[in-house]
């Protein structure tokens, strides 16, 4: 999957792409009947809710199940993110962040690469998120909140909140929000199940608590140029990964073809 020319217009100016219905409803099927199995398991990769057994995030998704190992080499994900960063990339992170009905907490506002330089020591922020929506996301369900072209002020100062959510994060204040969003004002892309993002690691995002009775689970995909590998290994390599090999795509029909086969996950196991 190519992206056109007017396309990465787009992205170098809003820092983000959106893909409605990119993936079909039967490929959407193959992962959402993966997740009750997974969220059923206690291991540490799984990170519940503050308040709740509610699963917040999974982590190394792509290493337990043969499925989302899957989606971690689909063309229409690896593909466009190494045209934008011009080489091979690697699989720092891979995250499906479930937002469960009623129970799903906030994801304050942040920028993912202010977390990667703080925590893992990556040099420059050649690496972004590619996301594809497992449920509908609509106004009520906490959908993605992001501040066009705020990438372009680079690495903003931020603070460690490990109190507000389950999850630690290094998060940006209200004042430099209110600033941001005065400048760009705040989209929330909605659509539904199989709509794809891309979006830059200093975009600026956040999203807020479902008090709605649908999930809201998206798979998160943070590839990094292998170039620009991490440097510090502080936190579990589940969460930060140190294996720097270039992810190879599948063929396109890969989450339908069944004699597209995937054995070795070495989180397989459950815990």
């Amino acid at each position: 999957m190519k992206l056109t020319a007017q396309q990465l217009q787009d992205f170098d100016r809003d820092g983000y792409l959106f893909f409605p219905s990119l993936f079909s409803p039967d490929e959407m099927k193959v992962l959402l009947d993966q997740i009750p199995a997974i969220y059923s398991q206690h291991r540490p990769e799984i990170i519940r809710e503050k308040d709740s057994d509610a699963v917040r995030t999974v982590f190394a998704g792509h290493l337990i199940n043969e499925a989302f190992a899957k989606l971690g080499r689909h063309p229409r994900m690896i593909e466009p993110v190494a045209q934008v960063l011009g080489e091979d990339l690697y699989m720092h992170q891979f995250k499906i962040n479930g937002k469960c009905a009623f129970d799903g907490d906030v994801w304050q506002w942040h920028q993912d690469y202010g977390t990667w330089r703080a925590d893992d020591e990556m040099p420059q922020p050649r690496a972004m998120n590619v996301a594809v929506f497992l449920d509908e996301v609509n106004e009520f369900n906490g959908p993605l909140l992001f501040i066009p072209g705020s990438h372009k002020v680079g690495t903003l100062e931020a603070s460690h909140d490990l109190a507000t959510t389950s999850y630690p994060l290094w998060t940006i204040d209200n004042r430099t929000i209110e600033q941001l969003v005065e400048r760009g004002g705040i989209v929330a892309p909605r659509g539904p199940a199989g709509s794809m993002l891309m979006f830059h690691s200093c975009l600026v995002h956040g999203s807020s608590s479902n008090m709605s009775p649908w999930n809201r689970t998206i798979i998160y995909l943070s590839l990094c140029a292998v170039s620009n590998h991490i440097r510090r290994f502080k936190r579990p390599e589940y969460i930060a990964h140190r294996d720097f090999t270039p992810i190879v795509a599948l063929p396109d029909d890969c989450l339908t073809n069944a004699a597209v086969r995937i054995t070795d996950l070495p989180l397989s196991k459950a815990a």
